[in-house]
């Protein structure tokens, strides 16, 4: 197994993926729709065995996989293969990262971007794979297939069943160095894929409150202690120009005191300090918290539930805030990595 063990990068931007379900083009082993050489332009394939064919009539033409979670954050993959289905001992489930050179070759060539997970009988009449949560798996979205260890390509997994129930109000220990979350989800077009983050010091958000005095945001620290100085910063994407009107400058930072208790952590960012900053159109601000002088900040993000694009499912309410320029509206959403941010946007920008 050759996921990368490496924490992201702590940037200042978060990550708005365009093509967050983009699925390259896999052929289906012995299903409808597989083409062969002679589709693609090479010269005709030979001619299957008696055997080949009855190999090939016992596997599903849509094989699903029902997903199981645990709270420390593993998952098992059940397959509805028969269980007399012939696999070799190499047969896996393979996850490959979205984005990555083997993926955007259809798994034919690439990088390192792949884990595969041993596949065989569960004696249930099904086969089964584990990834374990002692397994790091790469910040990112990942494709599952199936690898039967019958010389075909990889088929494309589709979503059965999934147990979710132990990532609600999922708790880890505190004292985490490194927090794991994987979350199996459908993509646009129906395929199986993961969303997997993989990061350490996390800062966790809870309740988030929008008044006219400002964003109060509730949340719980994991993997590092509050200590003086502690503090949340608001970062506007874009930077202040540098002395002579570069457009390239210093950040853009608003910042708000931390109330600690223990693990947890409060703080109320001001809208018309945000609102006074509003340049044009929709400016996006990331938070992050820092937990002491000088330490390094740690993105605030949603992570520890069953969802796995908040996007779309959490609402808040935007506040109309006078500013110097203009009335504007400002609140906070997700972004597409569950990530916690806000926008400040004029009237002809609120949507």
């Amino acid at each position: 197994m050759n996921a990368s063990t490496q924490l992201p990068a702590s940037g200042h931007h978060a990550k708005e993926h365009p093509d967050i379900d983009r699925t390259p083009a896999v052929p289906l082993a012995g299903g409808a729709g597989a083409t062969g050489p002679a589709e693609q332009g090479g010269e005709a394939a030979p001619a299957a065995t008696a055997g080949e064919h009855a190999s090939a009539a016992r596997v599903p033409e849509v094989l699903k996989a029902d997903c199981i979670a645990d709270s420390a954050g593993g998952l098992t993959f059940d397959l509805n293969a028969p269980q007399d289905l012939p696999t070799a001992w190499s047969a896996a489930l393979v996850l490959r990262r979205r984005g990555s050179e083997k993926e955007a070759n259809g798994g034919t060539d690439g990088t390192d971007e792949e884990v595969r997970l041993p596949l065989g009988p569960n004696g249930s009449g099904q086969l089964r794979a584990v990834l374990p949560s002692t397994v790091a798996l790469a910040e990112g979205r990942w494709n599952a297939y199936a690898d039967l260890g019958d010389g075909q390509d990889p088929r494309r997994l589709l979503p059965g069943v999934n147990d979710l129930r132990s990532l609600v109000d999922r708790r880890p220990l505190t004292g985490i160095g490194r927090l794991g979350v994987r979350i199996p989800y459908a993509t646009k077009f129906g395929n199986l894929a993961l969303r997997s983050w993989l990061r350490g010091p996390h800062a966790e958000a809870g309740d988030i409150l929008v008044a006219p005095d400002g964003l109060t945001v509730s949340g719980r620290l994991y993997g590092a202690v509050p200590a003086d100085g502690a503090r949340a910063e608001a970062r506007a994407r874009r930077s202040a120009p540098a002395d002579g009107g570069s457009a390239s400058g210093t950040p853009v930072v608003v910042t708000a005191p931390l109330t600690v208790d223990g693990a947890r952590f409060t703080f109320t960012l001001p809208l018309e300090e945000l609102a006074g900053r509003w340049k044009r159109g929709s400016e996006p601000w990331d938070l992050w918290l820092r937990p002491a002088e000088g330490a390094r900040p740690v993105r605030i993000a949603r992570l520890l539930d069953d969802i796995a694009d908040k996007k779309q499912v959490f609402s808040y309410p935007a506040l109309a805030v006078q500013a110097p320029a203009g009335q504007v509206k400002v609140g906070p959403y997700y972004t597409l990595d569950n990530d916690l941010a806000i926008r400040v946007a004029g009237p002809a920008d609120e949507a």
